[in-house]
């Protein structure tokens, strides 16, 4: 039902176009650029798992190099089935058979001009992306890496750093986060407990909507300014979900600040000009225009760069205290999994893991 309340085509044709196809290059620099990425991405998985001791199951979790439209589609399509659910249930309260009437036809479309400006946005920023949802549980191949060839290209021309070198330290983030969920059977389910908490706790009567979307146009104006944390997420979330939310961050802090540990860590013996990507990576987070920054507060990347940032501190921090083997009691099951609070304070989660 949820392609008849959001128009998905429209969406993706609108993210196409305001993503643009990205920096100009030849038909032979697009083919080499494609499989060196591949090649990078399979050369990525012996290393992270000498540096981690996770295995990864062989022949699952496909990698895919895809331009701007690619990376669109792939999201859209994650987008409807995660929204789904959550449609259903809203038509079922509201009595209503979707697609009767113009307005709802023009509520779709509406619907999916915004959503296509959401993903348009992304799609000219993301180097790559896992996928662990798609899909079916239990199948043979679940999940997919995706890498974005066009901003890879477009981010390295612009840090000016060896192409190579770039190339080969994006896809040891990229396969650490394949690694992370093929070697770690439990955590896919884990996360989609999460997310289904979180749309359980949707409260979707009209006066509860009104109510919290009058709490949230009080609050928007603090993030739009900067004086309050959070995202639009937040603003929407009740404090049941907040709880949750707070769950998934933890988790994500986790996932995203050990692949950052990775890729630095095994990039000395690989990539000589690590230390110089990550300087001007990290220079170049930090100097985007005030609508940039506006919009990932908006969208929730301003955190989303924090978790790099804070996992990152976590994992070293405890990876110092009980070395690797001891940091990876985390992937023995989800109650070894950091809180939010515990990504703060690593010492305290080596006092309730380790005793």
């Amino acid at each position: 039902m949820s392609g008849q309340m959001v128009d998905w085509r429209l969406a993706v044709s609108t993210a196409t176009k305001l993503a643009g196809p990205g920096p100009q290059v030849s038909r032979t620099e697009a083919d080499e650029v494609v499989a060196e990425l591949r090649a990078d991405a399979h050369r990525s998985t012996p290393l992270v798992r000498e540096f981690t001791g996770l295995v990864a199951q062989e022949a699952s979790a496909p990698v895919l190099v895809v331009d701007r439209h690619g990376w669109v589609q792939a999201n859209a399509d994650g987008f409807e089935r995660l929204l789904s659910p959550v449609i259903d249930r809203m038509l079922e309260k509201r009595g209503k058979v979707p697609g009767e009437g113009f307005a709802d036809a023009i509520g779709s479309r509406v619907t999916g001009f915004e959503v296509g400006a959401l993903l348009g946005f992304l799609a000219g920023k993301v180097l790559g992306q896992f996928d662990p949802f798609h899909g079916e549980a239990g199948s043979s191949e679940v999940g997919r890496l995706l890498l974005v060839a066009p901003n890879i290209v477009h981010v390295e021309r612009e840090l000016d750093v060896d192409p190579h070198d770039f190339r080969l330290w994006v896809c040891l983030h990229e396969e650490t986060h394949r690694v992370q969920f093929t070697a770690v059977p439990w955590m896919r389910d884990h996360l989609e407990q999460q997310i289904d908490s979180l749309i359980g706790g949707l409260d979707l009567e009209p006066g509860a909507v009104v109510s919290v979307l009058g709490d949230a146009a009080r609050r928007a104006g603090d993030v739009l300014t900067g004086k309050g944390d959070g995202s639009l997420l937040d603003l929407f979330a009740t404090p049941a979900q907040r709880e949750v939310i707070d769950r998934v961050t933890g988790v994500m802090s986790l996932l995203e600040g050990h692949a950052d540990v990775v890729m630095d860590g095994v990039g000395p013996e690989v990539i000589p000009s690590v230390d110089q990507i990550r300087e001007r990576f990290d220079r170049r987070r930090k100097g985007a225009g005030s609508l940039d920054r506006l919009v990932r507060r908006l969208l929730g990347l301003d955190a989303k760069m924090a978790q790099y940032r804070d996992g990152a501190a976590f994992v070293r921090a405890v990876v110092d205290q009980v070395g690797m083997d001891g940091f990876s009691k985390v992937w023995v099951e989800p109650a070894n999994l950091p809180s939010k609070s515990e990504v703060a304070d690593p010492a305290a989660w080596v006092r309730r893991v380790h005793g």
